[in-house]
């Protein structure tokens, strides 16, 4: 046997210390995550500027004759950088991250593949620094929260402990992005977590200050935005703020239609993947080409559009994060005109640019159109009510928060945002006002959020921030039978009697003789045809008592809507065909696979199958690793010989679910998930070690040597 290596016993010890020391390790974890997030949030936003220099004051030196030309190419240059990181690297930077941090702390227990830093990190500075219109704070928390999780793998914490070290890398990074911790905090509870437990609170809370203020330190110590002075002018104002709610619910219910309607419109195209976030970025740029010079006939003002040079202090409004566009809504410095059009055409600039797959968050975007929907809706109002509203400023401040409250059913991370960049307790009322308004109208409107609709199309419902519709989340493909036993429609029905007995089976797929599914026999079928006899007719043939009306599943659709299909006319099984060639069988799928499978999927989300009503009592779930030395590295698991009443689960292979069928061959690094109806977890560990024991040769070399 190999013995364990000096480093490795060293190692050991200190995780063994780690786990043990208790509160302080774990506060001096939360503060690391917290420097390392900001200081990570400070390096994106420089790289950021860095492109948007090279691409707008540096190369358009290259081609001077092409001028305002540069936004067109720009763009489509910084996604022609995106689009092979997203599709080749990580696909988990496509969109803007938060649903795919969701989707690891409810589906594989926090677990964030390191790779995911560097490719959103690259991935969203080509987009954003090229005139991209997205945000910079939904890669920042997917930073974060991979930061996190990487640390807490790194470390071999418990799934529990890691989903509390990523809640604390993404506030991180929202408190490192605006200046704003508590905002930071309750983001990491209301979205990530989906709860509030207060053990989680005292590293997240930590990771937050620790990252504000490095932030601080480095960036300045200031607001993201300057914010103009709020002033209540009458105490009947606050029936206008609820009525500004009402417009931003609306606002932000079309934001989450409009992107996910792109989303679909380039999903369904057959083009490249890589290259399908460039042509977003071509529209993108003929837009930010076109619109200036057309509100400059007439629209606009013309020292609003920013037609003249350098470009790189002339972006169109819709590119990039458009910070600057919203300080000037919030100070009231835009007209009315540009206000309202610069409504659509954000929704519209943001639908291309992570319609069409490339990366950036959609935070920014939605403060963008709440500043602009609430500027509109002050500055009429001024018009309308002069001795009782205050200026167009401070309603673009609220439609910040109604906006992104609407759209990210966030009620509490939007309210405490506004109130940490403005710092003023005044202006409280109307805000928490508008907010419920807004997010109370966006849940009737749209039941998901513009974070958890991208994981409901994906089959994930999340409850306290874990899956529940397990059966939404697993393919057919995933459990069916792939070689089921079928008849001949032309065998004779005699032989169907020994058949049902030898094989325990309740019907058989029947197929031609071309090995096409003719149709279905069963039992049932069977004993209405043959009925008391004990003779059966000779001539009497399969399809003449087969059903030829089939209910079938196909592949790629999930358990939830073949049960679904299943239940009214109470059927054991389906055949599973292909959608384009419904006579082509490629399996069977059964009532109990369904049964199993929605087991192993509540086991998966960490609920054990013991605490289910009517479940056997007692079940043990244990993970194990397998190390380079392990001798089950390279064997199938049809080599494992496993007890009966020990089944396997689950594979992680680095960040990745691998499904376990009889071929799977091992490697070392998986971390297998094994559950045993013993209810004991030793029986589980006794196992392992015997798993893992040397073959009888090599211990007889050993002791000979």
């Amino acid at each position: 046997m190999e013995a364990t290596s000096p480093s490795s016993v060293l190692w050991e010890r200190f995780l063994d210390r780690l786990h043990a020391s208790g509160m302080i390790a774990w506060l001096v974890l939360a503060a690391i995550i917290g420097a390392g997030t900001a200081l990570g949030a400070v390096f994106f936003i420089e790289l950021i500027s860095w492109v948007e220099r090279v691409l707008y004051e540096d190369m358009p030196h290259i081609w001077p004759a092409l001028g305002r030309g540069w936004y067109i190419l720009a763009p489509v240059i910084g996604s022609l950088i995106a689009g092979p990181i997203i599709a080749f690297f990580s696909p988990e930077a496509k969109g803007h991250g938060v649903p795919e941090v969701m989707e690891a702390i409810a589906l594989r227990g926090a677990r964030i593949r390191p790779r995911v830093v560097v490719a959103k990190v690259a991935a969203s500075a080509a987009c954003i620094g090229s005139g991209g219109s997205a945000g910079r704070e939904g890669p920042i928390v997917q930073v974060g929260a991979a930061f996190g999780s990487t640390l807490a793998q790194w470390l071999k914490f418990s799934e529990s402990h890691t989903r509390n070290l990523v809640a604390a890398g993404a506030a991180a990074g929202i408190a490192a992005t605006f200046n704003a911790p508590i905002a930071g905090v309750l983001f990491a509870v209301e979205v990530i977590l989906g709860e509030l437990a207060i053990r989680d609170l005292s590293s997240v809370v930590l990771s937050a200050v620790m990252a504000s203020t490095i932030a601080r330190h480095i960036l300045g110590d200031r607001p993201a935005f300057g914010i103009p002075f709020y002033t209540a002018r009458n105490p009947w104002e606050i029936l206008i703020y609820l009525i500004l709610g009402l417009v931003g619910a609306f606002i932000g219910v079309a934001f989450i239609r409009t992107l996910y309607f792109t989303e679909d419109l380039f999903d369904n195209w057959r083009f490249p993947k890589w290259l399908k976030p460039a042509a977003g970025a071509l529209l993108l740029g003929i837009m930010g080409y076109l619109y200036p010079q057309v509100l400059g006939l007439g629209f606009v003002p013309e020292d609003e559009l920013r037609l003249g040079v350098p470009l790189h202090q002339n972006l169109p409004h819709v590119f990039g994060s458009g910070f600057p566009v919203i300080e000037d809504a919030l100070l009231g410095n835009l007209s009315l005109t540009l206000m309202i059009i610069l409504i659509l055409l954000k929704l519209i600039a943001t639908s291309l640019t992570l319609g069409a797959g490339n990366s950036g968050g959609v935070f920014a975007p939605a403060l963008f159109m709440g500043a602009m929907t609430g500027g509109s809706f002050g500055w009429v109002a001024r018009q309308l009510l002069p001795n009782i509203t205050a200026g167009a400023g401070s309603y673009a401040t609220v439609g910040m928060a109604t906006v992104f409250a609407a759209a990210a059913h966030a009620p509490l991370t939007a309210i405490m945002i506004v109130f940490e960049l403005t710092d003023d307790y005044r202006i409280l009322l109307p805000l928490m006002g508008a907010v419920v308004v807004a997010v109370v109208i966006a849940e009737h409107l749209e039941p998901e959020s513009i974070y958890t609709l991208k994981l409901v199309r994906r089959g994930i419902r999340l409850f306290r921030g874990r899956d529940m519709d397990v059966l939404a989340s697993v393919k057919v493909t995933e459990v069916m039978d792939p070689n089921p036993v079928t008849v001949s429609a032309d065998l004779p029905a005699a032989s169907l009697g020994g058949l049902f007995l030898q094989t325990n089976s309740h019907a058989f797929p029947v197929i031609d003789a071309n090995g096409r599914l003719w149709g279905i026999v069963s039992l049932t079928d069977y004993r209405r045809a043959v009925g008391d006899a004990t003779n059966v007719d000779p001539a009497l043939k399969v399809r003449d008592i087969a059903v030829r009306s089939l209910v079938v599943a196909y592949p790629d659709e999930t358990l939830r809507d073949v049960a679904h299909r299943m239940a009214p006319r109470d059927l054991s099984r389906l055949p599973v065909v292909d959608r384009h060639d419904p006579r082509k069988l490629l399996g069977v799928i059964r009532r109990n696979d369904i049964v199993h499978a929605y087991e192993l999927g509540l086991v998966r989300r960490g609920f054990a199958v013991g605490d289910l009503p009517g479940a056997p009592p007692g079940t043990a779930v244990a993970r194990f690793v397998i190390h380079d030395a392990s001798p089950l590295a390279g064997k199938t698991l049809a080599e494992l010989h496993l007890p009966e009443d020990v089944l396997l689960i689950h594979i992680d292979r680095g960040g990745q679910t691998v499904l376990p069928h009889g071929d799977t061959v091992l490697q070392a690094g998986d971390t297998l998930t094994l559950l045993s109806h013993e209810g004991n977890a030793e029986v589980l560990q006794h196992l392992w070690e015997d798993l893992n024991a040397p073959p009888e040769n090599d211990q007889q070399d050993t002791q000979n040597a």
